[in-house]
């Protein structure tokens, strides 16, 4: 597989020509593809967060491994958030198929590895779903990379060094939606998010979810039990670095068992 690499511009996919990921193929069949969603996050928190931190885990995880990333794909499952202006959202039926498709359209190429970065937890079942409908299409479909194809979701924020960060720096304070670790990140990648930050009330519990109005009804300003006032650029970067650090191992994983 290939190596660490000093910039995170040769491992963007979009800044690679068809001949450079011709050339790429030759020596990794692996592939990165980052997953957010673009959603309210809380009173204080960007739209943008969930692409904007799978992005960057992404890019840095590909730095780290020299494997390519793919443009982050910033569009998600966010059907409970559209009771707060700005949110968009894909139907899980729509997200099934442009994971599905964006996956075949790899595998037609010669990847065999798809590592899926997340940042958004709607994500994740639709997300499985499309992997297991891609297998079936792309031996349908006789395509020569169908047998050895795998794919494998990796949620930054369920990284267990992740968690474990998010435990000693806000206890139960990080709730379960716009938490003050994913906000973090957002602030040390845009320094201007910092004046959109100060203190909130006690944020509403975290509770059962049944669809955009019944979330706002129980989570009024978008919060679900998390304080993010008690993010910082500074642990933005650690976020950042203990994420990285873990899908990068996980990934090398990934790509050298053959059994994976």
């Amino acid at each position: 597989m290939p190596g660490p690499v000093a910039s995170s511009a040769a491992i963007r996919l979009q800044l690679r020509s068809w001949p450079e990921v011709e050339d790429y193929l030759k020596t990794c069949k692996g592939v990165i593809v980052p997953l957010g969603s673009t959603e309210q996050h809380g009173p204080t928190g960007a739209i943008g967060t969930d692409a904007l931190t799978a992005e960057a885990v992404a890019l840095e995880v590909g730095r780290r491994t020299g494997v390519l990333v793919t443009p982050v794909q910033a569009f998600g499952m966010a059907e409970h958030h559209l009771g707060f202006p700005g949110t968009m959202s894909l139907q899980p039926a729509t997200l099934l198929a442009v994971i599905h498709d964006l996956v075949l359209s790899l595998a037609r190429h010669g990847f065999e590895r798809i590592y899926v970065i997340n940042g958004h937890g709607g994500n994740i079942a639709t997300t499985k779903a499309a992997f297991a409908q891609a297998y079936g299409t792309a031996a349908d479909r006789g395509l020569a990379s169908a047998g050895a194809l795998r794919c494998k979701l990796a949620n930054w924020f369920m990284a267990p060094e992740a968690m474990g960060l998010a435990r000693e720096l806000y206890g139960d304070r990080e709730g379960h939606h716009a938490t003050p670790s994913e906000i973090a990140i957002t602030l040390q990648l845009e320094p201007s998010l910092e004046a959109k930050q100060r203190p909130l009330p006690e944020a509403a519990p975290a509770g059962p979810i049944h669809g955009p109005d019944d979330f706002r009804r129980r989570h009024p300003d978008g919060r679900m039990g998390s304080d993010p006032s008690l993010a910082t650029a500074e642990h933005g970067a650690r976020f950042l670095e203990v994420a990285a650090t873990a899908l990068a191992a996980d990934l090398e994983r990934f790509l050298l068992d053959p059994q994976a």
